[in-house]
Order: structure tokens, then sequence, then C-alpha cells
């Protein structure tokens, strides 16, 4: 699993919202599906996506899968994104400040 998949896996709008409803609180598949306008099938779908990416975990209570959000899952992509965004306010500080000289 890398950020790669993480953002992969994010990509669909559905799958993001499966996402944050788990993100929000742990879950059903079926009170998922009661929540989201697809059917049990596709919420299945959606988290087996999302369970290969690293994003959310799985726990059995009796007969029932618990979907939650698995926050290490979130780690890589942050990750990558910091590096990023560090280097992307250290160049607009550099700009603003060559900006200041009349350049």
């Amino acid at each position: 699993m890398t950020y790669g998949d993480a953002f992969s896996a994010l990509g669909d709008s559905t799958r993001r919202q499966v996402f944050e409803a788990v993100a929000s609180q742990p879950r059903a598949v079926g009170a998922l599906a009661a929540e989201l306008p697809v059917s049990r099938p596709a919420v299945s779908q959606h988290l087996k996506v999302l369970s290969d990416a690293g994003l959310v975990v799985c726990r059995a209570e009796g007969t029932r899968r618990i979907y939650a959000a698995r926050p290490e899952g979130l780690a890589e992509m942050r990750d990558w994104l910091e590096r990023y965004w560090s280097d992307v306010l250290e160049n607009f500080a550099a700009e603003v400040n060559q900006g200041g000289r009349g350049s």
C-alpha cells in the first residue's frame, strides 16, 4: 500500500463518502447502505477497495462486520502532502521576498 493507492481509492466520490462515514463513526455495511444512495453490494465493493488501500479496517461483531477508518492509512498521504506543502510555502515566501525588492 502506498499513498498512490490511497489517493486512487479516494478518487471516487462515492468511495470518499463511504470513507468519510466510517471515519466519523464505525459502521456495518447495512448502516452505510442505508445512509448512501448505493446498494449493499456496492458499499461492500467500495469498502474492499478502501481496505486494499489500507484506509479502513474491519472487525467482526457476531455475524456483522464493522468498518472503521484506519488512521495509519492516511499517514503516507499526509506525509506526501506535507512534503509538497512545505515546498509550496517556502517557494511562496521566496517569491514574496523577491517581489518586495522590486525584481
